[in-house]
């Protein structure tokens, strides 16, 4: 072999090797639209509750809101799971189950900068090991942006029902809430 053929095999060798790092260097500084980061605030494992307590569900659903984490909303609801709130404005009781929940609370941690929940005191609580019902007062601060910030008060009663995982999982929602 001579150096005439030598030159251009070590020419598409270099050029090789160069299109692949900068493929690579490409690669690795792109953000993936498929995955966009919905939070600047660290993630906490910590602050995740142990659903097999009851106090886990509230700590579980306020930490869902917080991070506006979907997943963890989603399993703090049983299939069966009915929301349950008043019509004011046609005077009576109207409700959705879980999936329109999902899509609800999702576009509500879409639309929000951020969402602060702050459990009440527990007003009733009535039960067993395996079916509880709870009524308990609530404050949740909706920050859309910095000029927009809407600050409910209100109250929920939630039913919640252990799983066969001894998991606690809410079945019915209902917002007792007067807005």
């Amino acid at each position: 072999m001579n150096i005439k053929n030598i030159k251009p095999i070590l020419l598409h060798g270099i050029l090789s090797i160069f299109i692949l790092v900068l493929y690579s260097i490409l690669l690795y500084s792109c953000t993936n639209p498929f995955a966009p980061k919905l939070s600047d605030k660290p993630i906490n494992a910590g602050m995740y509750g142990d659903q097999r307590t009851v106090e886990g569900v509230f700590q579980n659903f306020k930490t869902s809101y917080l991070y506006k984490d979907t997943i963890a909303y989603g399993r703090l609801l049983s299939p069966d799971f009915v929301f349950i709130y008043r019509n004011y404005d046609k005077g009576v009781d109207a409700s959705w189950g879980r999936d329109q929940d999902m899509i609800s609370t999702a576009g509500l941690f879409n639309a929000s900068q951020a969402l602060e929940l702050v459990w009440n005191d527990i007003i009733v609580s009535s039960g067993d090991s395996s079916l509880m019902d709870i009524s308990r007062g609530f404050n949740l601060t909706i920050t859309f942006n910095p000029s927009d910030i809407i600050r409910l008060q209100g109250r929920v009663n939630v039913r919640i029902r252990r799983d066969s995982t001894d998991i606690w999982r809410i079945i019915r929602w209902r917002d007792e809430s007067n807005y």
